[in-house]
């Protein structure tokens, strides 16, 4: 597994494993919890060294499975989590990155995570009612204390991770970003270059839609996020085909998977992005691992962002709530 660094000096694998769908958001986990702890450490075998999780996963309890599966190799992997969300009752019910709220957090997750430092502390949403110069500030004042030791920002705007930097220095930007979800492609990623901070796409395989095992006859399970954004209507799905199908004959021309072309895309966008494509089987770990094998030529790349342009993608990436949580 080739290694890249996200922000001075936090060096991780180039493709890491984003955790939550081993606790929610994609239906009934097809395995119980010793096989996504095997996972998980199977994943540590094959190089990856980079884990996404964070306490409103669950909530709670994927902090939970990932510190008990990363425990016996805690030195040879980075761990990320985040605050950020107001949990009452075990529901989300808005923001809260208040200073206090933050340590408290920071203290809960080390316990779940059994570990005595945080490698990488997100910001999960920007929380407009709070100052982002407070929550760099005690952030900063966390890595002062040990607790944690950098910062990071998700789905925050440009103009957030400016003054964000300034008051203390951001490591990595956590936002969805692939094929078909280039938002950040107009402001956030120069800024990030400019200012030599990592980013992190999530959902870089289009929450399996870019993959091509999800199309328009696709029937969600119960409790399978993808059955409330937009852009999973069977409408939609139908009209953004166009672009799987290309990704798709690219990857047949090349001996490698769908999902592998569409990581390698990211790959080959700028060194320091790390994405972090979740899965709940082995064999999906491996396959994406061996992304970073796949070479695109530089008429392949151009060949993929004009056919997403041509095409676009039909429907929002998130519902009306959700949307409303991202800083624009």
């Amino acid at each position: 597994m080739h290694k890249r660094t996200l922000g001075r000096d936090l060096e991780v694998s180039a493709i890491g494993l984003g955790c939550m769908g081993m606790s929610q958001s994609y239906g009934p986990n097809p395995g119980s919890r010793d096989e996504m702890i095997a996972v998980l450490r199977s994943a540590v075998d094959l190089g990856v060294t980079f884990f996404d999780t964070a306490e409103v996963y669950g909530p709670y309890v994927n902090e939970e499975l990932v510190g008990e599966a990363l425990a016996p190799v805690r030195d040879q992997v980075v761990i990320a989590t985040k605050f950020g969300w107001d949990i009452q009752g075990g529901r989300m019910v808005g923001l809260n990155s208040r200073p206090d709220q933050i340590r408290a957090v920071a203290d809960a997750s080390l316990k779940r995570l059994r570990t005595d430092v945080i490698d990488l502390f997100y910001q999960h949403r920007v929380d407009p009612d709070v100052p982002i110069e407070d929550v760099a500030g005690t952030v900063g004042e966390l890595v002062a204390e040990g607790k944690v030791r950098h910062f990071g920002l998700s789905e925050a705007s440009a103009a957030t991770i400016r003054r964000a930097h300034a008051a203390f220095p951001v490591t990595a930007l956590q936002s969805e970003y692939s094929l078909w979800t280039r938002d950040p492609e107009a402001q956030v990623l120069p800024t990030l270059v400019e200012l030599g901070i990592g980013f992190v796409p999530f959902s870089p395989l289009g929450k399996g839609f870019l993959t091509g095992t999800v199309d328009q006859s696709t029937s969600f399970a119960e409790g399978d996020v993808r059955s409330t954004i937009p852009r999973f209507s069977e409408e939609n799905r139908a009209a953004n085909q166009a672009l799987v199908e290309h990704v798709a004959a690219l990857a047949s021309s090349k001996d490698a998977s769908p999902g592998q072309i569409a990581l390698a895309w990211l790959l080959a966008q700028h060194p320091s992005i790390v994405p972090i494509p979740g899965t709940r089987r082995t064999a999906r770990v491996v396959e994406n691992a061996g992304s970073t094998a796949v070479a695109l030529s530089a008429d392949e790349i151009d060949d993929l962002d004009a056919l997403a342009r041509r095409v676009g993608v039909q429907g929002d990436r998130y519902n009306d709530l959700h949307m409303g949580y991202v800083d624009r």
